[in-house]
């Protein structure tokens, strides 16, 4: 099982970037998959979520963020849109159960991680 997050980059404010996580070795729809961030000296907190269909944002990126899946390609995709300094972290994908659907915020849920791609917003 892998994970292989990529897409991260340098964008200015109220830029955007698509970030990747291509999975190996299982099929992404048989799975939840989730976006976490975390910056330096904060906690990974949840960014997005898809499971079965059923698409879970974080408050402080709704209606900037977008999550979607290719099954033919295996690959979850996170679109950022407008976005913010604030932004700026180390994004990782994981690989939680096809069970957990209002829990996906929670990082011990998640038996799989990709390897983090950092994104900074500045000017």
């Amino acid at each position: 099982v892998q994970l292989q997050a990529s897409g991260g980059g340098l964008v200015q404010p109220g830029g955007s970037l698509r970030l990747s996580c291509a999975a190996s070795g299982f099929a992404l729809d048989d799975y939840g998959i989730g976006w976490f961030r975390q910056a330096p000296g904060k906690e990974r907190e949840g960014v997005s979520y898809i499971n079965i269909g059923r698409k879970f944002y974080a408050s402080s990126v709704k209606d900037r963020f977008t999550i979607s899946r290719d099954n033919a390609k295996n690959t979850v995709y996170l679109q950022m849109n407008s976005l913010k300094p604030e932004d700026t972290a180390v994004y990782y994908c994981g690989r939680s159960s096809r069970l957990i659907f209002s829990e996906w915020r929670a990082p011990h849920n998640y038996a799989y991680w990709g390897q983090g791609t950092l994104v900074t917003v500045s000017s």
